[in-house]
């Protein structure tokens, strides 16, 4: 079995005020639970870009098909250098968390949270607990929210 490595990186300068601060107003907006996922957010934008970069010398055909995947999950772009604008707020817009609560079905981004940990939350009749799923732009129409589910469940198994 492969040794799992992290998916983020620390920043360099951990005392950094203007950074912190910057941090700090993004896990208000999107009710992150730690720096940590911003963190993740920065790392997954800097492989997307990487990506980009490589295909500058590629085919026209990878590279449509780059742009393709990129607007299917949702990213507004229309060329290959429009991913090289990308950053971490894109990535964090696009979690199912921050979807939840833009649709209105969440009054605030930590109900949202709690939803969808607590199973509340189904794509396709597929329970999701993970907050920082990627919602498809596909996908983004079937997000429903059914608190019924589960406290039928619960119901039956105090009977």
């Amino acid at each position: 079995m492969k040794r799992q490595k992290k998916k983020y990186s620390k920043p360099r300068k951990l005392y950094d005020s203007v950074r912190i601060n910057e941090e700090e107003i993004l896990i208000n907006k999107y009710g992150l639970k730690n720096k940590r996922e911003i963190w993740k957010a920065d790392a997954a934008i800097k492989r997307i870009r990487n990506l980009a970069k490589k295909l500058i010398t590629s085919s026209e055909e990878e590279k449509k098909a780059f742009v393709e995947r990129l607007t299917k999950k949702g990213y507004k772009i229309s060329t290959n250098a429009d991913a090289l604008v990308l950053n971490k707020e894109d990535w964090l817009k696009r979690r199912l968390q921050t979807i939840l609560f833009t649709k209105g079905l969440a009054n605030t981004t930590k109900q949202a949270r709690q939803f969808i940990v607590h199973k509340h939350v189904s794509i396709r009749d597929n329970t999701i607990n993970i907050p920082s799923y990627q919602v498809t732009l596909e996908e983004e129409p079937l997000v429903k929210l059914d608190l019924s589910l589960n406290l039928e469940k619960k119901s039956k198994e105090e009977s």
